[in-house]
C-alpha cells in the first residue's frame, strides 16, 4: 500500500497498554513528557529535551553494562554501579537543567525511582555515575546554536508591508545535530517547479481537501486532523515506543538504545528541516491558492477567499517537519520491531486523555500523521513524500552509526 494514498486509517479496538513499571528508560520517558509538557516547553525545545534525557540514560546504562556504545566516549565507565541508578540520576539531572521550575516534580519522580532500587553500594556508585553522564551531555550540547539570538531577517520591498509575527525557532537551521556532520547533510532537492504537472496536482488536492469549506474531506479525516495536533505528534511516538517495548520486553539496555535513538531522530528532524525550510522558503498552501493566477501555471486556479482547516505554521513549507520526524520514528521503530503487526497502538490526546485512536501498525499512524496535513491544508503531497524519506535517512545513519552492539 502507497504510504500516503490510503484516505482514511480504519480504527480499531485495543487494550490500552499496561502502565505499571516496566524499567526506568519507560517510567522517565513518561516522566520527561509529563515535565515538559507542565513547563510548556513545546517544538523545537521540546525535541532537544526529550533528546538529551534519552541518549543521557543510554550512556548511562552503557557505562555500567557496556551492551552498546555510548554517544559521548568521555562518560566514565562504572561496572560495578546500578545501571538504574545512574539512567535516573542522569535523567534527573538534565531535567533539573532544563527546566528548573518543575524540581518538585521531577523530585518526587527521582524518590519514587530511588525506592524501587536496593540500598547500597552500587546505587550509591550509580547516583554519582548518572550526575557524571549527564555533565557530559550537557557540556556536549552547551554549544549546539539552539539558543543563539533570532536574527531571521524578512525580506521585502522598503516601505512595503510585511506580516510581524516572527517565525518559529529559525536559529534552528543552524543549530547542531546529533551525530550528523551538518544540518543540511540530508538536505532534499528543491520542490517542483510552479510549472509542473506535479505542483498542480497537488496545489488541487490541497486546495480541495484541505479547505474550511471543502465538501471533498470526509468527517473521518476532519476527526483525525483535529486529533494530530502540533502538540500530540513527538509524544504519540513515545508513547508508541514504550507500547511496543512492553509487548516485546525489552531489556534495560535494549530500552536505553530505541529510546536515545528515536528521541535523537526526532530531534535531528526539527534540525534538518529548519535548515532545509529556510533555505527554500517555499510558499505555504494559503499562499499559494490565494495567488494561483500568478504561478504561471493554468492549471491552477485562483481561489482569493480560501483559508485552510488548520492553522498555519509560522515557518516555511518545504519540507514537512511532521513527515520528516515521522519517517525518523518509523525507521528506528521498524529497525527495532519489524514492520509487521506487534501490539495494537493508541495514540492519547496529550490535553484530553480520554480522546484516543488507536493503530494496528505504526506505520498506519504514521500514514494518518502525514495525511492530515494535507486534509488541514498546510502542506503539498510531495513534500510529504520527499519529507518521510528524508526523515528515514537521517535515523538510518544513527542506526548504523551509533549506540551500536558492543561485541
Amino acid at each position: 500500500m502507497n504510504r500516503f494514498v490510503a484516505p482514511a486509517i480504519a480504527i480499531v479496538m485495543t487494550l490500552s497498554a499496561a502502565t505499571t513499571h516496566a524499567d526506568v528508560v519507560t517510567d522517565w520517558n513518561q516522566t520527561t513528557l509529563e515535565v515538559l509538557k507542565a513547563g510548556n516547553v513545546l517544538g523545537n525545545p521540546w525535541s532537544r529535551a526529550m533528546a538529551m534525557v534519552h541518549v543521557a540514560i543510554s550512556d548511562a546504562i552503557n557505562s555500567v553494562q557496556k551492551r552498546h556504545t555510548r554517544y559521548v566516549f568521555a562518560a566514565p565507565a562504572a561496572p560495578n554501579a546500578s545501571a538504574e541508578a545512574a539512567a535516573v540520576s542522569a535523567a534527573r539531572q538534565i531535567l533539573l537543567q532544563l527546566v528548573p521550575a518543575q524540581r518538585t516534580r521531577i523530585d518526587e519522580a527521582y524518590a519514587d525511582s530511588l525506592s524501587r532500587i536496593p540500598d547500597g553500594s552500587p546505587k550509591n556508585d550509580g547516583i554519582t555515575l548518572g550526575e557524571q553522564v549527564a555533565a557530559v551531555i550537557q557540556s556536549d550540547r552547551a554549544t549546539d546554536a539552539t539558543n543563539a539570538p533570532d536574527t531571521y531577517r524578512p525580506i521585502t520591498t522598503p516601505g512595503v508591508w510585511v506580516p510581524t509575527q516572527p517565525p518559529l525557532f529559525p536559529q534552528y537551521a543552524q543549530a547542531k545535530p546529533w551525530g550528523m556532520k551538518s544540518a543540511d547533510q540530508f538536505r532534499p532537492g528543491p520542490p517542483p517547479s510552479l510549472t509542473t504537472a506535479v505542483y498542480a496536482r497537488d496545489y488541487n488536492e490541497t486546495k480541495e481537501l484541505g479547505g474550511t469549506k471543502s465538501s471533498k474531506r470526509t468527517q473521518q479525516q476532519t476527526d483525525a486532523v483535529r486529533f494530530w495536533t502540533q502538540t500530540n505528534f513527538g509524544p504519540s511516538w513515545s508513547d508508541a515506543a514504550r507500547q511496543l517495548s512492553a509487548a516485546k520486553k525489552l531489556s534495560l539496555a535494549e530500552n536505553g538504545r530505541l529510546f536515545a535513538l528515536l528521541t535523537m531522530g526526532v530531534a535531528n528532524s526539527f534540525i534538518a528541516d529548519w535548515d532545509a525550510k529556510f533555505h527554500y522558503n517555499f510558499w505555504r498552501p494559503v499562499t499559494a491558492i490565494r495567488n494561483g493566477d500568478r504561478d504561471s501555471n493554468d492549471a491552477t486556479e485562483r481561489d482569493a477567499g480560501w483559508t485552510p482547516l488548520n492553522a498555519t505554521p509560522m515557518h516555511p513549507e518545504y519540507p514537512s517537519q511532521a513527515a520528516i520526524q515521522c519517517g525518523a520514528a518509523l525507521a528506528v521503530l521498524e529497525s527495532v520491531f519489524g514492520t509487521g503487526p506487534v501490539v495494537v497502538v493508541t495514540a492519547t490526546d496529550t490535553v484530553d486523555a480520554r480522546l484516543q485512536r488507536q493503530f494496528a501498525t505504526v506505520a498506519q499512524m504514521g500514514e494518518e500523521q502525514t495525511l492530515v496535513r494535507i486534509w488541514g491544508g498546510i502542506h503539498f503531497r510531495n513534500t510529504l513524500e520527499v519529507s518521510e524519506r528524508m526523515g528515514r535517512k537521517i535515523s538510518e545513519h544513527l542506526i548504523s552509526n551509533y549506540l551500536t552492539a558492543v561485541r
